[in-house]
């Protein structure tokens, strides 16, 4: 399998695991900038040059190498399984994609039709959401009506592929805390440009592409949603120290990434 979904910077200062909706966008573009003293023109998801990527065939070797051999500082970021499922209904279910399409193109018609889930104008928003849990689990838990999306399966399944290929992480932060994290980063590796963490932009490219969420996290979770939330996320939950109660809280405890190895590589 290798190590799907890891980049790394060309100087091979630092290896990063991307989990879809955990500031993914913004930590790409400061390890591009820390290598080329410039952020990317675009979506850094869409580089295809100055940033090694598993995706890219030249960049498997170099990337194999170094993380399989521990002389590269490697992390991934987190975020509170309560928000990120949100955003990732927000983003891609609610939301126009940059193309002017709805996501994956008929995945939209078909929860209207097998779920019942509404976007169109001033819909329900936690009606919905709570619709579109339900399919969420059912993509989780049963592969139907699909294969779960890489927006909404779980973080440490994205987290594992890395240690279940001889991998390991030296650091895992919460985006909640996302400064002191990615900071964390920089003040353990070697960068051909210095970072100014204070003066880098959140680079959010879902931002924009749905309707602003209109209430408090916890209002779109009742009892049954809360019951979902915990039998499809129970491991992140665990594993990355977060409150089960609806909130858009930190981790409750500092994430261990020997824990996380000992766990995801059993």
């Amino acid at each position: 399998m290798g190590f799907p979904g890891t980049w790394m910077t060309e100087s091979g200062s630092v290896a990063y695991r991307v989990i879809p909706k955990c500031a993914c966008s913004t930590i790409g573009q400061i390890m591009y900038y820390s290598d080329h003293g410039r952020f990317f023109d675009g979506d850094i998801h869409d580089a295809k040059e100055g940033l090694h990527k598993w995706s890219q065939d030249s960049s498997q070797e170099p990337i194999s190498t170094a993380v399989r051999s521990g002389e590269v500082f490697t992390f991934t970021c987190v975020r509170n399984p309560y928000t990120r499922i949100l955003s990732a209904f927000f983003d891609k279910i609610a939301g126009i994609q940059r193309n002017g399409n709805r996501y994956r193109g008929n995945l939209v018609p078909m929860l209207v039709r097998k779920y019942g889930i509404d976007v169109d104008d001033d819909f329900d928003q936690i009606a919905s959401f709570r619709r579109f849990l339900l399919f969420a689990r059912d993509t989780i838990r049963f592969r139907k009506p699909m294969d779960p999306d890489i927006h909404w399966s779980a973080m440490s399944s994205h987290a594992s592929t890395l240690i279940a290929n001889g991998g390991r992480y030296d650091l895992i932060f919460p985006t909640e805390d996302f400064r002191t994290g990615m900071q964390a980063v920089l003040d353990r590796i070697e960068t051909p440009h210095a970072v100014d963490l204070g003066s880098i932009p959140r680079f959010n490219e879902s931002e924009g592409h749905g309707p602003k969420r209109a209430f408090p996290v916890e209002d779109y979770f009742d009892d049954l949603s809360n019951h979902l939330m915990f039998e499809i996320y129970k491991r992140d939950f665990r594993l990355f120290k977060y409150d089960k109660e609806p909130n858009a809280n930190p981790p409750k405890k500092e994430i261990d990434p020997e824990e996380v190895a000992k766990i995801l590589g059993g």
